[in-house]
């Protein structure tokens, strides 16, 4: 094999075990900014979806629990009890086919896996075929190269990377419907907590629901390789209670605030290409393909949820990107200080 390809493979696997990390342990840097912030436990459902599919894992684990543990006790007995001590002159006796035995490993085996195709085959209706009730709220997810569109068409409201939704209860139900569409390759819609996993493919719509019980953040993932920032694609699930979400909604319909104060900055925005990617609205900036930025500093993170949303880290993500996130599609601006400066005062006003 070529040291290039050596190196390549070596890439490959550094990327996919930097993937798995990121699944695996919360983004700690990101988490400890919200003390509600609720790290990624797949043995902790706080939906109904998630607490569904954790119940068949755990039935799961312990039919093939017990059976592992009983296969395993009984080849330890066998070993010991039928063990060769030396003195054997003849062969043992031999015993062929047991009518009780052969009808034994049929039986069991074939009503174990009965039983856990019912239950999986039930389990996967519930989940994935409900009715969706009139006070549902409706979300459409769309995956980018790297980082997540939420648009909610009932409400009017666009924003990136942070999902906010209303906490169900049993007296008030109020689950979300996520419509679940990809804009460039792959992606796979993950909050372990929350839902299952449920892929985002091009040219395709795929559903799913989930309908929180408790407030909080819950963080999530992309769980399928989508490219160099896979890993990176972070997901921040917000539930609210019902007021909170009112406010929030209240606040995101509103259009981008104007601030005299900042005219160079808006100025700078809308004569630079970034009017070309982004939208604020109120303001000629129209653009679709990056995330929208009417109120951007209503979010705690940027870049897909890999670092706090500051003034700092948006000055580095505007000087350069890639110091942030490396390969990411956002090009470096190339503007002088005093402009970058100009800038990041006029976003900080987009609450």
């Amino acid at each position: 094999m070529t040291p290039y390809r050596d190196a390549q493979r070596a890439k490959r696997l550094s990327t996919s075990i930097l993937a798995t990390v990121t699944v695996l342990a919360p983004p700690v840097s990101v988490a400890q900014n919200a003390s509600a912030t609720r790290h990624i436990n797949i043995f902790a459902p706080s939906s109904t979806p998630a607490i569904q599919i954790n119940h068949l894992s755990m039935l799961v684990f312990g039919i093939t629990g017990a059976i592992f543990v009983f296969v395993a006790v009984l080849l330890i007995f066998v070993i010991f009890r039928y063990r060769a001590t030396g003195d054997e002159s003849a062969e043992p006796p031999q015993v062929y086919g047991s009518n009780r035995i052969e009808l034994a490993w049929t039986v069991i085996p074939v009503l174990i896996v009965i039983v856990l195709f019912l239950a999986t085959a039930r389990i996967i209706f519930a989940v994935q075929d409900p009715e969706e009730p009139r006070s549902a709220l409706d979300v459409t997810v769309i995956g980018h190269q790297f980082w997540w569109e939420f648009r909610y068409p009932n409400l009017g409201i666009v924003t990136a990377n942070e999902l906010h939704v209303p906490v169900s209860s049993a007296n008030h139900p109020s689950p979300t419907y996520l419509k679940l569409m990809s804009a460039d390759v792959v992606h796979s819609f993950w909050v372990p907590q929350l839902a299952g996993k449920t892929d985002l493919i091009p040219n395709r719509v795929n559903q799913m629901w989930l309908d929180p019980l408790q407030t909080g953040v819950y963080l999530g993932q992309c769980a399928q390789f989508c490219g160099m920032q896979h890993a990176n694609m972070l997901i921040r699930v917000y539930v609210d209670t019902p007021e909170q979400f009112e406010t929030w909604v209240r606040n995101q319909q509103s259009p981008a605030r104007v601030e005299p104060q900042v005219a160079l900055g808006r100025h700078i925005f809308e004569t630079q290409s970034c009017m070309n990617c982004h939208t604020i609205r109120g303001t000629a900036a129209t653009g679709r393909f990056g995330p929208d930025l009417t109120h951007i500093m209503s979010r705690s993170t940027i870049a897909s949820g890999i670092a706090p949303n500051n003034r700092a880290t948006l000055v580095d993500w505007i000087k350069s990107p890639d110091h942030l996130k490396k390969g990411s599609l956002m090009p470096a601006m190339q503007l002088s200080d005093d402009k970058v400066e100009a800038l990041v005062d006029y976003l900080s006003t987009l609450q």
